[in-house]
């Protein structure tokens, strides 16, 4: 089978930065030294084109999980065309395509079961699916944005602007210029893009699969120190929609701390976030599966099966009774009727139901853990 031709533009573009990078900046540094201040924006505009393409890119075009005022989205769109990783509208295209039909070779673009270096950057380096370049069918809905069109319609321009004139500037305020298009130009981007491929390609097999395994998308903790908090993959490709990646507080995610924080600002609005049952119960029903393919070869399977499904099956009807509850008291205290509510049956039957559910868990935990 002939694969596909070369792009020979963006093969050369990728190794030129790369050996500029990898070559140019250690040898500049060993003889010549950066200034602490190349160093310091040099950082800021890495975090800059990485925090663009996950609040902005990812997060609120491609997923719309969130609404975000014009001026926040300018900054998003420009810093895009910074981070050098195509328009907004060719992006989005992209992965919403990956999301829809994820792992099948024919169809995603970067599809991990192609191979860690298909999915890593080969995807962009041949002329694979070519017909894909300028359908925009499938996102339609954005480009009703007027800063995506702008964005679409300038994005070469806005590319050499940002790329030379940003690293340039810095340059010749800082009195060092070749040092600055090292670390500010060349570095900076070629970090900002392989970090961000490891979503496509280190996120898909390296991590746990917490939630699901219908997909190969992983959770990994460091992968999400090294994308802003796109490493917990894994939640992601179950609930795409929320505009959390790590759910719980202590999960390095500082996406979703941006977009919560500009919330305050009345910069974003509209912040989706999936039903808490449902991410309870799909992280159940994983350690259900696991449980019992554990339990296949035990001596005494179909008895411990059996207690394991019992177990499952109440903990599930637990969950279900505590968050209706619970959705009954969030709606009451919403018309503002918290006296009522505080002292009403409905509130006493929801703190034993929270009792009881959280007994449940405690043997489930005891019971699940036996086979771990």
């Amino acid at each position: 089978m002939n694969k596909p031709k070369l792009l020979w533009i963006n093969v050369s573009f990728f190794l030129i930065t790369f050996l500029v990078a990898f070559i140019g900046v250690p040898y500049w540094a060993f003889t010549h030294g950066f200034d602490d201040s190349v160093i310091i924006f040099a950082i800021i505009c890495f975090i800059y084109c990485g925090m663009s393409i996950t609040t902005g890119y990812h997060r609120l075009w491609s997923h719309k999980t969130y609404q975000a005022h014009w001026s926040l989205r300018l900054i998003f769109a420009l810093g895009g065309a910074f981070a050098l990783q195509n328009s907004i509208l060719h992006w989005c295209s992209d992965h919403r395509i990956h999301h829809k039909h994820v792992d099948n070779n024919d169809v995603d673009p970067y599809s991990a079961k192609m191979g860690f270096w298909y999915s890593h950057i080969g995807w962009m380096l041949r002329e694979y699916q070519a017909s894909r370049y300028s359908d925009y069918s499938n996102v339609r809905d954005i480009q009703k944005d007027p800063i995506v069109r702008w964005q679409h319609k300038y994005y070469l321009l806005l590319v050499l602007l940002l790329n030379i004139g940003i690293p340039l500037a810095f340059g010749l305020y800082s009195g060092d210029v070749i040092g600055s298009l090292l670390l500010v130009g060349f570095l900076r981007l070629v970090l900002s893009h392989h970090t961000t491929f490891f979503i496509n390609s280190l996120a898909h097999v390296w991590g746990k699969q917490t939630y699901t395994d219908k997909n190969t998308a992983r959770d990994n903790g460091f992968i999400a120190f090294l994308t802003f908090g796109e490493g917990y993959h894994n939640f992601h490709h179950i609930f795409e929609n929320d505009y959390r990646n790590g759910i719980r507080w202590w999960q390095f995610d500082p996406t979703k701390w941006l977009i919560k924080s500009c919330e305050y600002l009345r910069l974003t609005s509209k912040l989706r976030v999936s039903p808490e049952d449902r991410i309870a119960k799909a992280k159940l029903a994983m350690v259900l599966k696991r449980s019992q393919q554990k339990l296949q070869s035990h001596p005494d399977a179909e008895k411990l099966l059996e207690r394991l499904q019992y177990e499952y099956d109440t903990l599930v009807n637990k969950i279900n009774e505590y968050y209706a509850a619970r959705k009954q008291v969030f709606a009451i205290k919403k018309q503002k009727l918290v006296n009522d509510v505080e002292n009403s049956e409905l509130m006493k039957q929801y703190q034993e139901l929270k009792v009881l559910l959280a007994e449940q868990q405690r043997s489930w935990q005891l019971f699940t853990e036996k086979f771990a």
